[in-house]
């Protein structure tokens, strides 16, 4: 089975992935349909003074699905209400392409972060990311370096036109 992206309309996520789940349900395409991933993540806003956890989506409007792709199948999934098409159609083919293995591992391996808390942090190097204090307050970059003894992070920004590495703490980002 391959991993495609599907494009979705703004919150319609868990509604698309729903409408797939309760669709193929005793059909000959429940056996052409894996896992269907929405990417999440737990972050951390701190709002008067308390510590508050929510969960954040990570792609907003696409959802990731392992599938054997059949004509039938992609028609089915392009027929839900709040589905807008498959990520990858070009040309006259109209088949989707497949997402590369490497970048299905990337996005294995965000979903399963949150269940793995022994690191103590839900940040990962490639990650972007909002400064919300300090004096690089409401700049937006990546993450390049996580430092795990002192509890900061190395986060490329820009400032008037140059990237420049920022060391800041745990807290005092949010992902984007």
């Amino acid at each position: 089975m391959n991993w495609y992206v599907v494009h979705t309309y703004a919150a319609y996520e868990f509604k698309v992935k729903e409408a797939i789940e309760k669709g193929v349900q005793g059909t000959d395409l429940e056996e052409k349909l894996g896992q269907i991933l929405i990417p999440t993540q737990k972050t951390f806003l701190i709002r008067d003074g308390k510590k508050i956890e929510r969960e954040k989506k990570i792609f907003t409007s696409y959802i990731i699905i392992q599938a054997d792709l059949t004509p039938e199948l992609q028609k089915f999934i392009q027929s839900i209400p709040g589905v807008t098409n498959f990520l990858g159609i070009t040309g006259k083919s109209k088949k989707p392409h497949p997402l590369p293995e490497n970048e299905v591992n990337r996005l294995l391996g965000i979903a399963d972060r949150d269940k793995d808390d022994a690191k103590g942090y839900d940040f990962i190097p490639g990650d972007m990311v909002k400064i919300t204090s300090g004096p690089f307050n409401d700049f937006d970059g990546v993450i390049e370096k996580i430092s795990d003894n002192r509890k900061k992070l190395t986060v490329k920004v820009t400032v008037f036109g140059r990237v420049t590495p920022v060391e800041v703490r745990f807290d005092q980002v949010e992902i984007i």
